[in-house]
């Protein structure tokens, strides 16, 4: 280490003005402005959050040391405006600003506005960004230094259909559509074939410009069943570069990464080598500083550079579990003007990493978002276990921005044990209220194809890791009686009369009680299940399931669930209830299966409520982008109705069958809510 401290005296004697941060405002939302406020005031410096109106009560809002209203709902006017993010640094006394990732991360004019107002960049120069984290202009400069990158073709905006019809041929199918700005998986279409090319080219650059504000798109080479792999880079002010090394964020969907893992199971100390040394090449070209990600398309042991992120990542946990840094704290540092306080002979990778990010989604539907309210939130904490989270009990998940409600991370010894410690702790962690991803995770996790390392782009397509997770008989019929007794407990401790008298007391003989619950929301999947108890003189309960029989025992009975021993067996249920729109009660239960959802069906009949025919309803709160058809006209099966946007990603309604639309019921530019009718539709087929 003497060196290295050798080298930082005669660095800090060069003219590198050192700029201490007092006060550091976040230019983002959710679970990184939560991650940057932790490190931040754990430094010493003061924080400010900035809040869109859907997030006025947002935890990371609380947490700030200030917090300055964006007065708006949208990303454009709150999160992507400039200038109230400007000024909101200026009223609050802020020295510096931290843009998170996504949203003004990677735009070059808003680090030059941070600049210009007087105010510290906790990024790279304006100058890096513009050069490097414009994919483009970073694909010609790896060209030029002679590192490896896939074919693309640049499209203007008044380009030519039939010259870029021509060039996706050269390129050849499948090609990817991606947007020049920003990352996420935003602005990326895949196409397979000529004739969806200009769709895909539109959509990819309204999604772009809806993210970061510029509509550029590229053509590139799409490899199927490559690997994923990044660089993490690191530099100073001060010319020392080091890289942190790999991070595999193969498994996608949607073109955004839902698992993460350092190091990759695919590279050996000669590739890792290789790889890093071109990261550090590319930081090199363009004299980077800060926190920063070299992307590559790892095939076999051939790899093609993507892009450079100038900004933190989604990931980066990982890697400061395999290292011990503090990625958040080294950029506040490098952006004071501090010099590395190590090289790269100093790091070195200890043990393995995984971090699955958590959204409310529905991955049986095609992982459709699937905004809601956070009932409960309970993270099952310990040791290796990290939780990076926006949200808490009572969040509520909306349409106007992106659907992550969590990173959760292990770190262990070895990769299968990281794995396995992932999966047991996302499967103990109780989030109920709403669709969410989670029992995928799980199963991502435990496959075979995953432990083997067998982890390449295709993976959830070739793999196909079960959706949710399937309860056994038991499972569910445990779950059950713990809510039908817990109710009865429920209601007598609220009872006003007679109160005293043991629950399900009768001084005559009476039919069995009865309760009717359901497990399942899908008409073709949910279970109905039936039982019938009956309380004894000695405080048990004899439970009735069909033509088999059970005893229960109450063990304990609280405000937030309930303890049973049934037929010998011991478990504990935490239970969460609220009334249906049916008229029922929704019962959120975790125990010992996990988190398990029931519908407690109305006791007295309900009147019919009468289903629409031929109804095509809106999968989730959104804005109607565009129509495509009009009433009465005739369609193919597949073809495109209409485009509505949500969470800021697009979704294509198209037609189940060959048919006619009847009726469109909504236009471009209205807001629909969740399950709202948006085209008559007659199957001919």
């Amino acid at each position: 280490m003497a060196d290295v401290m050798a080298d930082v005296m005669a660095d800090v004697s060069s003219g590198v003005q050192i700029r201490p941060i007092q006060r550091l405002l976040i230019a983002n939302r959710g679970e990184i402005a939560r991650r940057i406020i932790r490190t931040a005031q754990a430094m010493g410096i003061a924080t400010v959050a900035v809040y869109a109106d859907s997030d006025a009560d947002a935890p990371f809002v609380r947490e700030a040391g200030q917090a300055v209203a964006l007065q708006g709902r949208s990303s454009a006017q709150t999160y992507l405006d400039v200038a109230k993010l400007i000024a909101a640094a200026q009223a609050s006394g802020a020295d510096a600003v931290h843009p998170g990732y996504g949203f003004l991360s990677e735009n070059a004019g808003f680090a030059e506005a941070v600049i210009a107002a007087g105010l510290t960049w906790v990024g790279p120069a304006p100058a890096a960004i513009r050069q490097i984290g414009d994919k483009l202009a970073a694909k010609r400069l790896m060209q030029r230094i002679g590192v490896p990158t896939l074919q693309a073709h640049e499209l203007a905006a008044d380009a030519d259909p039939a010259a870029t019809a021509q060039a996706a041929l050269q390129i050849g199918y499948p090609v990817l559509v991606k947007a020049s700005a920003g990352g996420g998986g935003r602005g990326m279409r895949i196409v397979h074939t000529p004739q969806a090319l200009d769709t895909a080219i539109a959509s990819a650059r309204r999604e772009a410009l809806a993210s970061f504000s510029d509509g550029t798109v590229f053509l590139e080479r799409w490899l199927s069943a490559s690997r994923h792999v990044e660089i993490q880079i690191l530099g100073d002010q001060h010319g020392h570069l080091v890289h942190l090394f790999e991070r595999e964020c193969s498994i996608q969907r949607r073109h955004q990464k839902i698992i993460e893992e350092a190091p990759s199971p695919a590279l050996d100390a000669e590739l890792r080598e290789r790889m890093g040394a071109a990261a550090l090449q590319a930081a090199q070209a363009i004299g980077y500083h800060s926190t920063g990600t070299a992307e590559f398309l790892l095939a076999g042991r051939e790899f093609f550079f993507l892009e450079v992120n100038t900004r933190l990542q989604v990931e980066h946990p990982v890697t400061e579990a395999i290292t011990g840094l503090d990625l958040v704290r080294e950029q506040i540092r490098v952006a004071e003007g501090e010099p590395l306080a190590f090289s790269q002979s100093d790091l070195a990778i200890s043990g393995h990493a995984i971090e699955a990010r958590l959204c409310a989604e529905n991955p049986s539907k095609g992982f459709l978002p699937s905004p809601g309210t956070v009932v409960v939130w309970a993270p099952a904490l310990g040791p290796g276990l990290r939780y990076d989270s926006g949200v808490e009990s009572g969040s509520v998940i909306g349409v106007e921005f992106d659907p992550l409600m969590a990173k959760v991370i292990a770190h262990a010894p070895t990769r299968r044990e990281a794995a396995a410690k992932l999966a047991r702790a996302l499967e103990s962690t109780r989030i109920q209220g709403l669709s969410h991803n989670r029992d995928f995770l799980v199963a991502t996790l435990r496959s075979a194809a995953f432990l083997a390392g067998d982890t390449t782009t295709d993976f959830i397509e070739r793999v196909q890791p079960a959706p949710l997770r399937t309860f056994a008989q038991a499972e569910i019929e445990a779950a059950a009686i713990a809510a039908a007794l817990f109710g009865r407990a429920r209601r007598q401790a609220a009872a006003k009369v007679q109160a005293t008298i043991p629950a399900g007391f009768r001084n005559s003989v009476m039919p069995a009680e009865e309760v009717r619950l359901r497990h399942g929301k899908d008409a073709g999947t949910a279970q109905l299940t039936t039982l019938r108890y009956r309380s004894q003189r000695d405080g048990s309960v004899v439970v009735a399931i069909g033509a088999r029989q059970c005893v229960a025992r109450v063990a304990a009975v609280d405000a937030q669930g309930i303890a049973l021993t049934l037929d010998g067996r011991r478990g504990r249920w935490e239970i969460n209830s609220a009334a249906a729109a049916d008229g029922g009660q929704c019962h959120w239960l975790h125990g010992p299966a996990g988190d398990i959802e029931l519908l407690e069906l109305p006791r007295h009949p309900q009147p019919e409520r009468a289903e629409f025919g031929g109804g095509m309803l809106a999968p989730m709160p959104g804005k109607v982008l565009s129509v495509a058809v009009a009433d009465g006209a005739s369609v193919e099966a597949g073809a495109l109705l209409l485009v509505l946007e949500a969470m800021k990603m697009e979704h294509r309604i198209t037609a189940p069958t060959a048919g006619v639309v009847k009726a469109l019921k909504v236009a471009a530019g209205e807001q629909v809510a969740n399950g709202a009718l948006l085209v008559v539709f007659e199957a001919t087929a």
